[in-house]
């Protein structure tokens, strides 16, 4: 058996049949995947729980509660869902980092 989990990203320009990677240990698989919006990402996650046994998934800090409730409802019970969040200077770098390539 290996720890199963997932770390979701945002970026407005993801494909996410190319922004993707998988990491694989004998005691761990860890897919990567980068996403336009929130329904991508909950059908991936959907997807994933079906098809490989998910048991957590991580998502960026660009998820907001709303989506993380959508895609904890995608995940089902049994799957951990936890957001990274920073704190208010790291939050001011990384949004004027984004101001200066575009993000937004």
């Amino acid at each position: 058996m290996k720890f199963k989990t997932i770390f979701l990203s945002k970026a407005p320009d993801a494909d996410p049949e190319k922004h993707r990677a998988v990491v694989e240990t004998d005691k761990m698989k860890l897919w990567v995947q980068v996403v336009r919006n929130t329904e991508e990402a909950a059908g991936i996650v959907s997807q994933l729980t079906e098809k490989e046994g998910l048991h957590s998934v991580l998502l960026c800090p660009g998820f907001s509660h709303s989506e993380v409730a959508r895609i904890q409802d995608a995940a089902g019970p049994s799957v951990s869902v936890s957001v990274a969040r920073g704190d208010g200077p790291g939050n001011r770098v990384i949004g004027e980092v984004f101001r200066q390539v575009g993000w937004h």
